[in-house]
């Protein structure tokens, strides 16, 4: 797992309009990394929902916001615009991006040893040095948690 201190690891995925996206964009800036299991689910929505009703009040503090699952770009899309998600999701079919972060875990389910993700979010400052790493959040009310983690970095 990574933890405040480390490096961000490096990524490159494409997000719902199949654009690809670096991080290597987001320097000089502030970079909210928000993975998710799975679009459309109950608490996905949720946190997607409210990460986007509060993208405009990260933006004024300098901060850009992604989320990533391994859905693909199509699914994406599609729950992009089902519930009016304005953040910019990332698609990880490879998983590469989520092994990187440590976001997945062996789980089982019905006695079959399962990769699953692990809801996390991680707050990357301007210099690409990893401020918070939050493994196991809740869905509801986080965004707003890290909002002001992200308020006391400046």
């Amino acid at each position: 797992m990574l933890k405040a201190g480390d490096r961000a690891p490096g990524f490159s995925n494409p997000d719902a309009d199949m654009n690809i996206i670096e991080s290597s964009q987001f320097r000089g800036k502030n970079l909210v990394l928000f993975f998710y299991v799975r679009d459309d689910t109950p608490g996905c929505t949720a946190e997607a929902i409210e990460f986007s009703e509060l993208e405009n009040d990260f933006a004024k503090r300098g901060a850009s916001v992604l989320g990533v699952s391994r859905d693909d770009c199509i699914k994406h899309g599609e729950f992009r615009d089902k519930h009016g998600i304005g953040v910019r999701l990332l698609a990880d079919k490879e998983h590469a991006t989520s092994e990187a972060y440590g976001v997945l875990q062996d789980k089982e389910v019905d006695g079959v040893m399962r990769r699953s993700a692990v809801r996390a979010t991680f707050i990357i400052d301007k210099q690409g040095v990893i401020r918070h790493a939050l493994y196991g959040v809740p869905s509801r009310g986080h965004a707003a948690e890290v909002l002001q983690l992200v308020k006391d970095l400046n």
